[in-house]
């Protein structure tokens, strides 16, 4: 089956830095790829050249199959894009802004007002139909802004930290929407700094370092990657005794934020952490399943393992 999206080999410097070192990912139809990684691994340099905003220094694109640079000026009428900073324009209203973007991207009058009309009720716009951009709530805006990158139909949708501007409330709404564009069968590429948020919508996750893909899957095929089960972070007035004690557990022990983790190979309650901890040394221990940010310390962060 023809991948919706085809990255392969892309390479980007700036110039003594290089960005992208032969960066490739697949995105299947009807799917939602997340890019995680730390600021400057190359997130946005890669979503800015699938939409055409950058020239890579070498590699391909495949949108559908067909090359990118076939395509020319055509690609981004088939690629839609929602970021975080909103491209909207505040004295108009809604949907003026539909019908704008729709013109912009040469949408005939007839298929542009019936998708605006589905547009404004799908993302349930009504209400605000007569307030002017300027005056909705960052949530609201970033709603439309979200309706707006959808107006011309594309065959993928970018969406880079849509939610990182909006409250939380407004966040919970906006997963609602991405989820419904999901089931629908949009294919979307996303990048996120909140791995809950990639946890929760991503079909698959690539985790990026250094410009390219260090590790890719779903998200159960990542947190099998971490060497155990359940987490407890503990404080210690003695690290290196709580340490040594850990490791004759056989527990992977790492030091992250100024806390130790224990990884462990099996859920544990709380009460068997403390058991197999007891000292005075220990002043506080707490308990959780592993989770993605194990999985991006794991693979990508500056997590240090305690040898």
């Amino acid at each position: 089956m023809t991948a919706a999206l085809r990255i392969d080999g892309l390479h980007k410097r700036f110039g003594s830095r290089a960005v992208l070192d032969g960066f490739s990912l697949d995105v299947a139809r009807g799917e939602i790829v997340g890019l995680l990684g730390p600021n400057g691994c190359g997130k946005s340099t890669v979503l800015n050249i699938v939409c055409q905003l950058l020239q890579a220094d070498a590699g391909e694109i495949r949108l559908m199959g067909e090359p990118l640079a076939r395509l020319g000026a055509a690609a981004r009428a088939r690629v839609g894009l929602c970021a975080q900073d909103c491209a909207l324009y505040p004295d108009l209203l809604p949907e003026e802004n539909l019908h704008f973007f729709g013109r912009l991207h040469g949408v005939p009058a007839a298929q542009r007002h019936a998708r605006v009309a589905d547009l404004m009720a799908r993302f349930g716009l009504g209400p605000h139909a007569s307030t002017r951009v300027g005056r909705l709530s960052g949530g609201w805006q970033q709603r439309l802004h979200l309706a707006v990158s959808l107006v011309h139909r594309p065959d993928l949708l970018v969406l880079d930290e849509p939610t990182a501007a909006v409250d939380v409330a407004a966040r919970l709404d906006l997963w609602r929407l991405i989820e419904g564009l999901r089931d629908s069968g949009t294919t979307i590429l996303l990048t996120s700094h909140l791995l809950a948020e990639a946890e929760r919508l991503c079909s698959r996750v690539a985790l990026m370092q250094g410009g390219r893909v260090a590790a890719l899957g779903t998200v159960p095929e990542l947190l099998a990657r971490v060497p155990g089960q359940s987490v407890a972070t503990v404080q210690s007035r003695d690290s290196a005794l709580t340490v040594h004690r850990a490791q004759g557990l056989g527990w992977a022990v790492r030091q992250r934020a100024g806390q130790l983790s224990c990884l462990l190979p099996r859920p544990f309650s709380l009460r068997e952490v403390v058991d197999a901890l007891d000292g005075p040394e220990v002043s506080a221990v707490s308990v959780r399943a592993v989770a993605l940010e194990d999985a991006y310390l794991e693979l990508v962060g500056d997590g240090a393992t305690l040898a």
